[in-house]
């Protein structure tokens, strides 16, 4: 994990919590600002739900039990071929890293998926 995403993660999280324990308080309290309460516990349980999940969003569930860290950016290595599982789609992108267009490979029985650099 990056320490720029790091620390965004747990900003997230630290107002999530805030808010969840900051609308129980003003629900708990009543009176005419308990919608307000409501608002912040499902703003703050938003923000924990992200916090939670979105690391499972772009990487594999071995990377993630692993503790790997995320690869550098340019995809898959061009020196080795690609696994004959994987079959390329029409789908592609500009990595943000290293500015290159990468080409999305599929595997269609698994849903992983692959990114590879388009020369």
């Amino acid at each position: 994990m990056s320490t720029g995403l790091g620390i965004v993660r747990l900003l997230l999280a630290f107002f999530g919590a805030l808010g969840l324990i900051a609308g129980l308080a003003v629900l708990v309290a009543g009176g005419p600002g308990a919608f307000a309460g409501l608002w912040l516990i499902v703003t703050g349980g938003v923000l924990l739900l992200a916090v939670a999940f979105e690391r499972h969003r772009y990487r594999s569930e071995l990377a993630e039990r692993g503790g790997a860290l995320p690869g550098p950016g340019g995809g898959e290595d061009l020196d080795r071929p690609m696994e004959p599982r994987f079959r390329r789609t029409e789908e592609f992108f500009e990595d943000p890293t290293s500015r290159q267009r990468m080409r999305v490979w599929l595997d269609p029985v698994t849903g992983e998926r692959r990114y590879r650099a388009e020369g």
